[in-house]
């Protein structure tokens, strides 16, 4: 008999309660009901002018030539932005405080932030990459940190594959990358060519110039409107180091090179120049030793 008693009392004390919260309601709602209305017309205009912004924003990113990718992110990124500036303006015209909101969610911003700390770097790499493009899809890159190097076959938002030469995929994440410097070989249509070999040191200097000079200029790869210099590089232990500098194209360096190295060794065969290599003197003595 006494818990129902207690049930019920309970219950009137819930009934009494709802109905004041719903009269309290009633009450905001009828005081409200003019500044409700502004905060909803301010909402719809709010949100056409939002997409307004978008809209050119996207038609700005159009004609820098961004990489789709980055662009629908931006875009989504400042949509949704602008949606909770309006929203959060909306319920301020209403008369709600707002400023217990805005701490919570900068509080959970942050907190996302620290937990997300690496995470949040390579994103951000990856959107400098595709914004910036300091090397594209296609191109053979350095990365000097971790030495890394090969042929760019992606680039993700976190991540850029490279291809090294020997078919193997390198995953680099782009905080590495836009954190250290990188060397892009292909970035430019030409490319400078640089071969050193030793001659004997009787050899004649102006035959060896000569003969390289003659090698480079009948070369498919050689761009005579470019730079092109034959000298002599140094003196080494058994040989006199001879340089060549000239610009071949980019996507031909390899073939120019491996054709030049094989043909300084034709050409000198033919016009008897020697291409020295290390010797070493071993003098033995034997000293006998005479008992007393």
């Amino acid at each position: 008999m006494l818990l129902t008693d207690i049930q019920e009392k309970i219950t009137d004390m819930d009934k009494s309660m709802l109905e004041q919260y719903f009269e309290s309601f009633l009450d905001w709602l009828v005081h409200k009901f003019f500044d409700i209305g502004i905060a909803l017309l301010f909402l719809w205009l709010g949100l056409k002018v939002a997409r307004l912004i978008v809209r050119f924003i996207k038609h700005s990113f159009a004609r820098t030539g961004m990489d789709d990718s980055v662009e629908g992110f931006l875009l989504s990124l400042i949509r949704g932005i602008l949606y909770i500036i309006v929203v959060i303006m909306s319920v301020s015209i209403m008369g709600v405080q707002v400023t217990s909101l805005v701490t919570i969610l900068g509080t959970a911003g942050l907190a996302v932030g620290l937990a997300l700390q690496g995470s949040l770097a390579n994103f951000a790499g990856g959107v400098l990459i595709l914004i910036m493009k300091p090397f594209r899809v296609g191109d053979y890159i350095i990365e000097n940190d971790k030495k890394c190097e090969g042929t760019v076959v992606n680039i993700d938002i976190f991540y850029t594959k490279l291809r090294t030469y020997d078919n193997r995929i390198i995953v680099i994440p782009n905080g590495n990358i836009t954190a250290s410097s990188i060397i892009n070989l292909t970035a430019e249509q030409h490319r400078k060519l640089e071969l050193s070999v030793g001659v004997a040191y009787d050899s004649d200097i102006k035959l060896v110039k000569n003969v390289l000079t003659e090698l480079v200029k009948t070369s498919q790869y050689y761009e005579p409107d470019m730079e092109f210099n034959v000298y002599v590089d140094s003196y080494g232990d058994s040989a006199i180091k001879m340089g060549i500098r000239c610009m071949v194209k980019t996507d031909d360096y390899w073939k120019a090179r491996w054709e030049m190295l094989e043909q300084i060794k034709v050409k000198f065969d033919e016009s008897g120049i020697t291409i020295p290599f290390n010797q070493m003197e071993v003098l033995v003595k034997n000293e006998e030793k005479t008992e007393e």
